[in-house]
Formats: structure tokens, C-alpha cells, sequence
């Protein structure tokens, strides 16, 4: 080391507490000489940093081609009720007409598959019940546009498809109805009876060869679909497996004298076309005026803030003092971590998140990237994982490494006017309505920025 210079190491902790979005400010500042304060080391307060938290609607949910069909009604105190209907397209499996001359049409019925991983949210002990409509108005995809002029997509909206809060016409008189426990672990399969019409009807066209029975182009002209609507009186929302059938039974006489049965299948042939039409009540919550184009300040929420997947609800955070921080002289940063503590509990009715992510979001308030993973290929999302506490009664916590992040924010102006949105990850943001909510402290959220730095003098 370069004699005429004194070298001398400070390892300092930043540790903010988000507040109240433009008002609120920490002044906690911990002085230590690793990631815990020791009883040999001194504490400084520094008045640096204001934390901006606030609660914010996402729009443009893409729903369509998940995989999964979210099919329920659930209440969380907190949040409000979600409620989502399942809407898909239809075509038969084969066209070929093997049905034998002989044979008579039995039933129609459609069968529901659990996902692989079982999902429930909400309150399962009671009976669930679903019924079946026919679209009337066939289903269409819609090229995104921005809420506003000359503001950027989301960037998890990759093109044109159909999104979580379009709905489409049925006919209001359902044809076919079912009431089970939704006990998904227990469940094989969900078996449906629809309206026996409807079933001699595709019998007939495809015993007779119709032309709406020979290709899935003509069937789709001739029935627009189904949709899976909960009752309103349902207390959780399940999830299927796109893989589901309607099958066509028949039964025929075989030449030994006995009654043989046989079916004939559809199946959604184009997964672009199932998607969940997802809409929420937040009435009598402190998020009953949460909406598209009005974030919530945490002021106004008692300093309450969640985030909520298939809803597309996220926690805003911002640190706007941080890069004049980051760009004070002779200060080379070690470490930097985002903690957030939820005081969501685990295995309860209504699922936690068991990752998180941050979007960053533009000037305009427009999630258009997220926070890399460091020690990842570039372009990499960075997962913070659920952590339990280590006691009972300790809230469980998500870490992100901001390391990344600090060193392009204080080199360029890439982050300059951002923020970031904390929310489920892009795999489950749309197959699920995991909820965290942000525990607090004195009625703000703890959410800490914990910074190791070293200073040279």
C-alpha cells in the first residue's frame, strides 16, 4: 500500500425502513465490523435516506396459455376477494368418424384434471361449486396498448394474446353443473355431466360427417367454447390442468351379444385460447381504491402494503437519495442487500409466495426489466426465496443481492428515475393468487437496505 496514503476501513450497515411514499424518513444508521452489531462497536445516526413504499395495480395480465385453469372465489382479510373463470376453445382429438353404425349416444362429460402440483387459495373445507356455460361470442386475442400515450409495455407482455381482465359472452343458462370438497391432493379428476343435447347433437353431426365435424377450423366456427364460472357463495379458488376432456360416451352392441361403450374426445387443441378472466373486490379493505391508475401510498393504507400473484398486485420501492450516496467520494461498496420481512405465514390457506422478484420500473411508473441475478448468465431473474424465522413468531423474510444494481446505478443513468416493484415471480405470477403481505413495525413496512461499504482517507 502506497505509504503517503492511510488507509482506514469502515464497514458500515445502511438499515432503512420503508415509509411513507415522498414523506417518510429512517434515520437509523448502524456502524459495524461485519453483518451484525457487536457490543464493542459504536452506532451513528444519519439522517440520509428516504424510502418510498407504496401499493400498485399492474395492467396487461397475460393469462392465456398457462397451462393451468384457475377456477374459484376466495376472501383474504387484507386484500379483498379474488375471483377468477376459466374460459377455453374446444376441438375434437380426431375427426375420423369410427363411431360404430350401430351405436347410440349415452352422455357427454367433461373431465377436469388436478395440476401436477396440487393449488388451492382460500378456504377448502367447504363445498365448491362450478358450473359449465357455452360462449356465445368466440374468443380473440388483443394487441396490447400502453394505459398511456408514449409509455413503454410491460415487460412481461411479449405480444398479442388474451389478458386477465377481458370477458367474453355466454349463454347464462349453465350446461352443467358440479359440487365437490376441493380437496386438490385427494382429487384424480373432476367428472362433469353437460346437457345431454348438447351431446347428441356433436353424436349426430359426427356419425353423419357434418363439415363442422371434419376439421378443428369448421368446429370452432360452429362452438365458440366453454367457460367454468364459480358459484358466488365459494370460499377458494382451485386449479386444473389444461389437459382436460369432454368426452362423447356411446354404447353399441357387440357381435358376442354384449354392450360395449366408446367415447369419442375433445380437447383444447390451441392453449393460446384458455385463459382466466381474474377480477377482484377490495371493498371495505384499506385497498378499496387500489386500482390501475391509482397507487396507493402506504400512508393511506396504515403503512400496509402486499403483493398478490394472478391479481397483479406489487409493492412499490424506491430509494431516491441512494445514488447520491453511491456516487460519494472514496467509498467502494462490499455488500448490498434487500430485506424484506413478510409476516405472511406459511401453510395456511392462503399460499405464499415461495419466490419473489423485483421489476424495475421507468419513469412512468412501467415495469420494463427486472433485477438480474449476479452470479447468473446475464438476463437472468433474480429469485429471492422464502426464508422462514428462526424463532416462533418471527416473520419470514425474502433477500435480494443488489450488488448489480448498485454498480450500474452509481456508473450510468440506465436506473436513474426508477423503481423497484417487489411481486411474485414471471412462472407463477399467472397460475396462481399467492399473497405476501409486508410485516410491519410502527406501522411501516420492514423492508430493510442493508449496505457494507469501505471508506478510504
Amino acid at each position: 500500500m502506497n505509504p503517503f496514503i492511510r488507509r482506514s476501513i469502515n464497514f458500515f450497515a445502511i438499515s432503512f425502513l420503508a415509509l411513507i411514499v415522498f414523506v417518510a424518513c429512517d434515520k437509523d444508521m448502524s456502524v459495524m465490523l461485519d453483518n451484525s452489531a457487536t457490543s464493542n462497536v459504536g452506532v451513528t445516526l444519519v439522517d440520509s435516506f428516504t424510502v418510498n413504499t407504496s401499493t400498485v395495480q399492474l395492467t396487461n395480465i397475460p393469462t392465456a396459455g398457462s397451462g393451468t385453469l384457475l377456477v374459484g372465489k376466495a376472501m383474504d382479510p387484507q386484500s379483498g376477494t379474488i375471483k377468477s373463470t376459466s374460459y377455453f376453445r374446444i376441438g375434437l382429438s380426431s375427426t375420423t368418424n369410427d363411431i360404430p353404425e350401430t351405436a347410440q349416444f349415452d352422455s357427454i362429460t367433461l373431465v377436469l384434471k388436478p395440476t401436477a402440483t396440487p393449488y388451492s387459495f382460500g378456504d377448502t373445507t367447504k363445498t365448491q361449486k362450478i358450473a359449465v356455460h357455452q360462449i356465445e361470442k368466440a374468443l380473440t386475442i388483443k394487441t396490447p396498448t400502453p394505459l398511456f400515450p408514449n409509455q413503454a409495455l410491460p415487460i412481461y407482455v411479449t405480444g398479442a394474446t388474451i389478458f386477465a381482465d377481458q370477458t367474453f359472452d355466454y349463454n347464462s343458462v349453465p350446461i352443467g353443473t358440479s359440487s365437490f370438497r376441493p380437496h386438490m391432493h385427494a382429487i384424480d379428476s373432476l367428472s362433469i355431466r353437460l346437457a345431454d343435447a348438447i351431446g347428441q347433437d356433436f353424436f349426430t353431426r359426427i356419425k353423419a360427417g357434418d363439415i363442422q365435424m371434419t376439421s378443428y377450423e369448421n368446429f370452432k366456427e360452429y362452438f365458440k367454447g366453454l367457460v367454468l364460472v364459480p358459484d358466488e357463495e365459494n370460499t377458494a379458488v382451485v386449479a386444473f390442468n389444461d389437459t382436460l376432456e369432454v368426452r362423447i360416451n356411446y354404447n353399441y352392441p357387440s357381435p358376442d351379444g354384449h354392450k360395449r361403450t366408446g367415447f369419442k374426445t375433445l380437447n383444447i387443441m390451441e392453449p393460446a385460447f384458455q385463459y382466466n378472466n381474474i377480477i377482484t373486490d377490495r371493498t371495505g379493505t384499506a385497498f378499496e381504491e387500489l386500482s390501475a391508475t391509482n397507487e396507493l401510498r402506504t400512508s393511506a393504507t396504515g403503512g400496509l402494503t402486499f403483493v398478490q400473484a394472478g391479481s397483479g398486485v406489487v409493492a412499490k420501492i424506491a430509494f431516491p437519495s441512494l445514488k447520491e450516496f453511491l456516487q460519494s467520494e472514496n467509498i467502494a461498496i462490499n455488500k448490498a442487500e434487500l430485506v424484506i420481512e413478510t409476516s405472511s405465514k406459511s401453510n395456511t390457506m392462503h399460499p405464499i409466495p415461495s419466490n419473489l422478484m423485483l421489476f424495475i420500473a421507468d419513469k412512468d411508473g412501467v415495469p420494463t426489466s427486472f433485477l438480474q441475478n449476479p452470479y447468473a448468465q446475464q438476463g437472468q431473474i433474480q429469485q429471492a426465496p422464502f426464508v422462514t424465522g428462526r424463532e416462533a413468531g418471527q416473520n419470514g423474510t425474502y433477500t435480494f443481492n443488489l450488488m448489480l444494481f448498485l454498480q450500474q446505478l452509481k456508473s450510468s443513468s440506465v436506473y436513474d428515475n426508477t423503481s423497484f416493484y417487489l411481486s411474485t415471480t414471471s412462472s407463477n405470477l399467472f397460475t396462481s393468487f399467492n399473497t405476501a403481505s409486508i410485516a410491519l413495525e410502527n406501522s411501516t413496512p420492514k423492508i430493510k437496505l442493508n449496505i457494507l461499504y469501505t471508506k478510504f482517507r
